[in-house]
């Protein structure tokens, strides 16, 4: 996954401008999430989990929010040479700016991959930093944003390290939100997870729906579930 390149099934993503390349994150997290009329990606990065999500939901309007300018660049033209590009719209600018410039905007769904490095040392590289580093997102910050911007029945849908789940379910709950799906992800069945994939709402008795899933088999190929919500992706 380290080529200037990666090659999906309807769309290529360019990754050369941008500090966090196309990874497992990106893909578990635009595979699982539910979508709606109008969707919103927050750090979009390369543009993949916009392209995702555009992809799986036909008729939906997606808008993507990236910080970094270089990253920007590479998702305007990752998106531009996609079978989406008249339905994704990209700002180059933070999502605290963002949510304040279009409070009366509201999204069915929004998604993320958050910065999840909270007590590590900071990245040499500053824009890796941006991208990892929870000090530039704080979860409390991100969570208001989402707040302004969430729908009355919306969803928000992160991919976050287990160790990052404590802290990010508190401010989850401390600004309203209830946990509405959990999926723990193994890479092999004998490891313990290392990723979850969450949801959350703002309103409704929901019971919260548990999976837990494994990325690859004894063998060290991609699982039957890991192969199934990725098969309109991967190209092999």
């Amino acid at each position: 996954m380290s080529n200037n390149y990666f090659q999906f099934k309807k769309f290529v993503v360019r990754q050369d401008l941008c500090a966090m390349k196309v990874g497992t994150d990106g893909t578990l997290l635009g595979s699982w999430a539910r979508g709606g009329r109008k969707i919103l990606d927050i750090g979009t990065g390369t543009g993949l989990v916009a392209l995702m999500m555009a992809q799986r939901f036909e008729d939906a309007e997606l808008c993507a929010v990236e910080i970094d300018r270089d990253a920007h660049l590479q998702a305007m033209d990752n998106v531009e040479n996609s079978p989406f590009n008249g339905r994704i719209k990209l700002f180059n600018q933070s999502i605290q700016d963002f949510s304040t410039e279009y409070a009366d905007e509201k999204f069915d769904s929004i998604v993320c991959n958050p910065p999840f490095y909270v007590n590590s040392l900071g990245c040499p590289d500053d824009k890796r930093h941006i991208a990892r580093h929870s000090s530039s997102l704080p979860f409390d910050v991100l969570l208001r944003s989402v707040k302004n911007l969430l729908s009355d029945e919306g969803r928000l849908s992160v991919v976050i390290p287990t160790d990052s789940h404590p802290s990010f379910d508190a401010e989850a709950r401390m600004s309203g939100f209830r946990c509405s799906r959990l999926c723990r992800i193994r890479t092999v069945e004998r490891k313990p997870p290392k990723r979850m994939l969450l949801e959350y709402v703002l309103h409704g008795g929901i019971e919260m729906q548990h999976e837990e899933h494994c990325l690859q088999d004894n063998d060290g190929r991609r699982s039957e579930w890991y192969s199934d919500i990725t098969s309109e992706f991967y190209v092999r």
